[in-house]
């Protein structure tokens, strides 16, 4: 596991309505400070890849579909400098994948793919609120050399 990363095994309660379930709690021991809600879309064969940011810790969580989020480390400094990690996140009623959230803590090179499905959404609760002047956002190429991953076959494009 890349140092640093963490994950929350969420809690999903159901009942004859349908289900609830926590994300994110000010009391969880990794939690930080609240900048922003957001959610993000991406469909079948495309690569929402690469980002990371300097300050920001992302927390993911998948609300509708399956998401292969794949991480790099590129903290140089770090025993797991340019490992690798892939995750699958599932959003509840959950058939195979216990629901999860994942942290993704600064330096940490991420992005995802649907799964398994025709689009997978994701929540993510930043640390930070987006800038719009001077965004704490870095990219790479979805395909790029710089990262040692390569995307499962059926992704064909990214941005």
């Amino acid at each position: 596991m890349i140092e640093g990363v963490q994950i929350k095994k969420l809690r999903l309660i159901p009942d004859d309505r349908g289900f609830l379930m926590e994300m994110l709690r000010c009391d969880d021991p990794f939690f930080e400070k609240f900048g922003q809600v957001y959610i993000t879309g991406c469909k079948r064969g495309v690569a929402k890849a690469w980002h990371y940011h300097k300050q920001q810790t992302d927390h993911f969580v998948c609300v509708y579909g399956k998401a292969l989020v794949v991480l790099c480390d590129l903290r140089p400094d770090r025993a797991t400098y340019m490992q690798t990690g892939e995750f699958i996140l599932e959003a509840p009623p959950c058939e195979k994948n216990d629901p999860i959230l994942l942290k993704i803590p600064p330096y940490v090179a991420h992005g995802f793919t649907a799964f398994d499905c025709e689009e997978a959404r994701i929540v993510n609760v930043p640390t930070l609120p987006y800038r719009y002047n001077d965004p704490d956002e870095y990219r790479f190429p979805w395909n790029s050399e710089e990262i040692p991953y390569k995307w499962p076959s059926y992704v064909t494009r990214g941005g």
